[in-house]
């Protein structure tokens, strides 16, 4: 059974987001007798090193919300730069996600939250042989769960500069973070002519729009790193040149 959390929106919002591999293991380990994939997905999280250290080439992370053209963009990217594409949730727990959205808030960002850290693992690996293209990492993490989390218009979220927006201390910090936008219209016709079931998130972000404002405003005072936000409306072709001149410049290629 879940331990009780503070009621305060604040108190609520930082009980929702375990940020350090012991608060996740614990807030995985508290619902395994229920659910049997979080034994599987600690036991895997135990298996990775704690000790994350990052090769020689950039680690370059893309958020955004669904349907900003990330996969389209990664894909391409990590094919302009010969690099490794990875995705979170890792694929080693990937398949259990639909069992996880299904939980109550905390249990369900533990699940997300798990994953980032054992992607790190992945990303550390891989970045000693290629630059490592990563789809969604802690910021998406973080964001998803503080809009989630607080009601209201985006004047109620944490103040800038708020702990919440940090990235874990313990957590393989990425050299770049781009973060996709694209206007609302624009991310409704893409979402139409994909047509792909609506998560239930996806489904409340186009009922609430509060809620989609929340997410993007929270993405956008992530710190340490910061995202870095590129209009990804123009055509593909447009958005892979100013991203790849954006990994140029800040990353060593």
């Amino acid at each position: 059974m879940l331990r009780s959390c503070a009621r305060g929106p604040q108190d609520a919002l930082r009980c929702a987001l375990p940020a350090t591999v012991p608060a996740v293991c614990d807030r995985l380990r508290e619902c395994a007798a229920r659910i049997p994939e979080a034994r599987e997905v600690l036991a895997i999280l135990e298996k990775c090193s704690k000790q994350q250290c990052k090769g020689d080439f950039p680690i370059v992370v893309f958020e955004g919300l669904d349907a900003t053209g990330k996969t389209t963009v990664t894909q391409a990217v990590k094919d302009a730069l010969d690099a490794v594409l990875l995705r979170s949730p890792p694929a080693c727990i990937s398949q259990w996600r639909t069992i996880f959205d299904d939980e109550p808030t905390p249990i369900r960002r533990a699940f997300y939250a798990a994953g980032n850290y054992i992607l790190a693992s992945e990303i550390a690996k891989a970045s000693t042989q290629a630059p490592v293209i990563v789809d969604r990492y802690w910021h998406s993490t973080a964001a998803y769960t503080i809009a989630t989390e607080i009601n209201g218009n985006v004047q109620n979220l944490p103040p800038v500069q708020d702990g919440v927006y940090q990235w874990p201390e313990d957590l393989l910090k990425p050299d770049l973070v781009l973060l996709l936008t694209v206007s609302p219209e624009e991310r409704a016709q893409r979402l139409e002519h994909r047509g792909l079931e609506k998560t239930k998130e996806e489904a409340e972000m186009e009922a609430n729009s509060l809620f989609r404002q929340r997410i993007e405003e929270s993405y956008r005072r992530m710190m340490n790193p910061a995202c870095q936000e590129v209009d990804a409306n123009p055509s593909k072709e447009e958005v892979l040149k100013t991203v790849l001149q954006l990994i140029k410049k800040h990353c060593a290629l």
